[in-house]
C-alpha cells in the first residue's frame, strides 16, 4: 500500500513526494554551494599559505647569501692585507685598494708610497693563511667581521722567516652590489 500524503500549501496541494524532491533538491544545492565555498577558501588559504612559505625561504636564503658574501669578502680582504711581496707590492697593495673603501682606502693608499720602499728596503714577504672568520653583526649596508690569520714572514732580519698570528676586526660596507672594507683594527 502506497499512500501519499498531501499538504495545503498557500492553496496549493503538494504531495510528500513533491516536498521531499524539493527538500533534497534544496539539500543538494546548499550541499554543492557549501563544497564550491569550502574548494575556494581552502585555495586561497593555501595559496597565501604557499606565498608566505615561498617569502620565508627566499629571505632565509636571501640571509644565507649575504653572510656568505660577507665572510668570503673579509677573508679576502684579510688575505690581501697578510699577502705582500716586495717583488709586487704594485700589485699586492693594488689588491688590498680595489676591496677597500673611505676612510681605510684613503689611509692605506696614502701610505703606499712609504711602504713601498719600506718593503723594498727590507726584502719582505708575507704569505697570509686565513684560519677562520665569523660575522659578530651584519644588516644588509654593514658588517663586522673578526678574522684569525696566519702569516710566514721573511725579510731581511728573519731570513728563514717567523710564523705571526694576527686577530684583525674588519668593518664592512656594501656598495655597488660588493661587501668593501670600511676599516680594520689588530684586537689581538
Amino acid at each position: 500500500m502506497n499512500r501519499t500524503m498531501s499538504v495545503a500549501v498557500s492553496g496549493k496541494d503538494l504531495s510528500s513526494k513533491a516536498v521531499s524532491s524539493r527538500a533534497w533538491s534544496g539539500r543538494t544545492w546548499s550541499g554543492r554551494t557549501w563544497s564550491v565555498v569550502g574548494l575556494a577558501v581552502a585555495t586561497v588559504l593555501t595559496t597565501a599559505l604557499t606565498i608566505w612559505l615561498s617569502l620565508g625561504v627566499y629571505d632565509q636564503h636571501d640571509r644565507a647569501q649575504r653572510r656568505q658574501d660577507i665572510l668570503a669578502a673579509a677573508r679576502q680582504s684579510a688575505l690581501n692585507f697578510t699577502s705582500l711581496d716586495y717583488r709586487h707590492y704594485d700589485r699586492d697593495s693594488a689588491n688590498v685598494l680595489q676591496g677597500a673603501t673611505g676612510d681605510f682606502k684613503k689611509q692605506f693608499a696614502a701610505q703606499t708610497e712609504q711602504l713601498t720602499k719600506l718593503v723594498a728596503a727590507n726584502e719582505s714577504v708575507s704569505e697570509g693563511q686565513i684560519l677562520d672568520a665569523g660575522i659578530v653583526r651584519s644588516d644588509e649596508h654593514s658588517a663586522r667581521v673578526l678574522v684569525v690569520a696566519d702569516s710566514k714572514v721573511t725579510n731581511t732580519a728573519a731570513p728563514k722567516g717567523e710564523s705571526r698570528t694576527y686577530r684583525l676586526q674588519l668593518d664592512l660596507v656594501h656598495r655597488n652590489g660588493r661587501w668593501l672594507t670600511s676599516d680594520v683594527e689588530f684586537v689581538g
